[in-house]
C-alpha cells in the first residue's frame, strides 16, 4: 500500500481511508467539518466525562496558560499540582496520601510497578518482583504496562521485547466455560489466583493488579460482589499488593468516585487514574498511593522514576476545574442514575435484537455484547468484522460507538457505551433509537430478520 505524506495519525490504523474531520465539539457531541453532529456514546475511548467545551473549563486553560504552562518538577512545586493532588485524596475519603501524576495511564501503570518494586526494596523484601494480571486485560500500550496485559495479538507481535507478567483467569460473566455459572467461575478464579502466588512463591509475588470494572479487553466485566473482598483477603494473606486500573473506571463513570467503593473490604493499596480526570482537555494520569508505601520509599531515597510532564502546572489547573464540575454538578450521581437506566433499556434492546447477546457494566460504563445466535453465543466470522462495521454504520447514523477486537475476537465482541457522566435521559433516548436503528441496518445487511 502507498501511503499520502503528511497523512492524520489514521494513517497509522488504516491506510488511507478517509473518515470525517471533526470541526467543533459542544456538550455530549461533536460536529465535523460538513455540520454533521455525532452522540458521544463513548466518550471518545471513555474519556470525555464531562463532555465538550465546557466552560469553566476553557477559562481554566486560559488563566493557566496566561500564567505558566510547564515548570520542571526539579525546580518547582506549582500550585495546580498542590490543589490536585489534596482533592483527590479527599475525593477518595482519605484512603490515599498521595497523588504522583504523569502524562497518561500506561505511564501510571509503570509508576505503580516500580513504586511496588521500591517499597518492597525498602522494606527487605528483596525477593519481591513477580506481577499478577488477569486473562483477559489490558493496562496499557508501554512496555510495562503491556507486560500485565494479556491480549494474543499483542503477544504474537511484542512479546519478544519484554518480561510478561504471570497471568490468572478473568471471572467472566457471559462466556464462563463449561460446567461452570458465573458464582462458580468467579470462585475457580480466586482458587486460582491464591495457588498461583502459592505456586510463584509469595516471597516473589510483588502485586495483582486488576480492572474493578473491565475496559475494552472485557467489555465493562463486572465480578461477583463477593469476588472484590476476597482478592483483597488472598492479597492480605500473601502480603502481595493490590493494584487497581481504575483508568476507564475511575472519576465518578461509575456512580461511585472509585469503582473500587462498591465493594466494602475490598480497597486496595494502589490506584491507577487517567482517563477521565482531564477528561480529554489535556492527557493526564495519577497513581494514588498511601503514605505506608510513599514513606519507605522517600525514606530510602526517593522514588527512581520520573517523567518530563510529570505533574505539569496545565494538565493540572485543567484536572481541577473537571472534578470541580464533578463535585458542583454532582455527576457521579448522575452517572449512577442515567446508567441504570441506560442499561435497563439496553437490556429491553436486546430482547427486540438478535444480535445483542448481553448487556453489562456499571453506571456509565457499559458494554453491548454482539453475537450471531443468542442460543450457542457463536461470533460473526472474521470477515463480517461485525462490531467494525456497526461502528460504522453508527458513524453514519450520527453516533460514536467505542470498540476493538481484543485477542483476535477470542473471548467475544462488544460496543462500548459510555457516553459523557453529563447525559441526560432525553439524550440517551434519542441515542438509543439511533443505535436501534444502526444495529437492524446491520442485521439487514447479514440478512437477518
Amino acid at each position: 500500500m502507498r501511503l499520502e505524506r503528511g497523512g492524520p495519525i489514521q494513517t497509522f490504523y488504516i491506510g488511507n481511508k478517509k473518515m470525517p474531520v471533526v470541526e467543533r465539539g459542544e456538550g455530549v457531541y461533536l460536529y465535523d467539518e460538513e455540520g454533521k453532529k455525532y452522540f458521544d456514546a463513548s466518550s471518545g475511548p471513555i474519556t470525555c466525562n464531562i463532555g465538550h467545551a465546557n466552560p469553566k473549563v476553557l477559562e481554566a486553560i486560559k488563566n493557566q496558560s496566561g500564567k505558566v504552562c510547564f515548570a520542571s518538577h526539579a525546580f518547582f512545586e506549582n500550585r495546580p499540582n498542590r490543589d490536585l493532588a489534596k482533592s483527590l485524596v479527599n475525593l477518595t475519603g482519605n484512603k490515599y496520601d498521595q497523588a504522583f501524576f504523569v502524562s497518561g495511564g500506561s505511564e501510571a501503570i509503570e509508576a505503580s510497578f516500580k513504586l511496588s518494586r521500591q517499597y518492597a526494596l525498602a522494606c527487605g523484601e528483596t525477593k519481591k518482583h513477580k506481577i499478577i494480571a488477569r486473562a483477559p486485560s489490558y493496562h496499557g500500550s508501554t512496555m510495562g504496562a503491556f507486560s500485565a496485559s494479556d491480549d494474543s495479538e499483542m503477544k504474537d507481535n511484542f512479546q519478544s521485547l519484554t518480561k510478561v507478567s504471570i497471568k490468572v483467569p478473568a471471572p467472566l460473566s457471559y462466556r464462563v466455560p463449561d460446567n461452570f455459572d458465573t458464582s462458580s467461575y468467579a470462585r475457580f478464579c480466586l482458587d486460582e489466583l491464591e495457588r498461583t502466588i502459592i505456586d510463584e512463591d509469595p516471597e516473589e509475588v510483588l502485586a495483582f493488579i486488576m480492572e474493578p470494572v473491565g475496559g475494552l479487553s472485557t467489555g465493562a466485566l463486572v465480578a461477583p460482589d463477593f469476588y472484590y473482598k476476597r482478592v483483597r483477603e488472598i492479597c492480605n494473606r500473601h502480603e502481595v499488593l493490590l493494584i487497581y486500573d481504575e483508568v476507564m473506571s475511575g472519576a465518578g463513570r461509575t456512580g461511585k468516585f472509585l469503582a473500587a467503593d462498591h465493594w466494602a473490604g475490598s480497597d486496595p493499596d494502589l490506584v491507577i487514574l487517567a482517563k477521565g480526570l482531564c477528561a480529554g482537555y489535556s492527557p493526564l494520569g495519577a497513581l494514588l498511593a498511601p503514605n505506608r508505601i510513599v514513606e519507605p520509599v522517600v525514606s530510602s531515597g526517593g522514588f527512581l522514576h520520573g517523567h518530563t510532564y510529570a505533574s505539569n502546572p496545565l494538565s493540572c489547573a485543567i484536572a481541577n476545574a473537571v472534578l470541580n464540575e464533578v463535585v458542583e454538578n454532582n455527576l457521579t450521581e448522575n452517572a449512577r442514575l442515567v446508567g441504570d437506566y441506560l442499561k435497563k433499556a439496553l437490556e429491553n434492546l436486546a430482547s427486540q435484537l438478535s444480535i445483542i447477546g448481553d448487556v453489562r457494566g456499571k453506571g456509565l460504563l457499559l458494554a453491548v455484547e454482539i453475537v450471531q445466535d443468542k442460543i450457542t453465543k457463536s461470533m460473526f466470522n472474521m470477515d463480517r468484522r461485525a462490531i467494525y462495521r456497526i461502528s460504522e454504520l453508527g458513524i453514519k447514523n450520527g453516533i460514536l460507538l467505542y470498540t476493538r477486537k481484543t485477542a483476535k475476537g477470542k473471548n467475544g465482541e462488544w460496543l462500548m457505551i459510555a457516553p459523557p457522566l453529563i447525559s441526560t435521559i432525553n439524550q440517551c433516548d434519542d441515542f438509543l433509537s439511533k443505535l436501534y436503528e444502526t444495529l437492524t441496518d446491520f442485521q439487514k445487511e447479514q440478512g437477518i430478520s
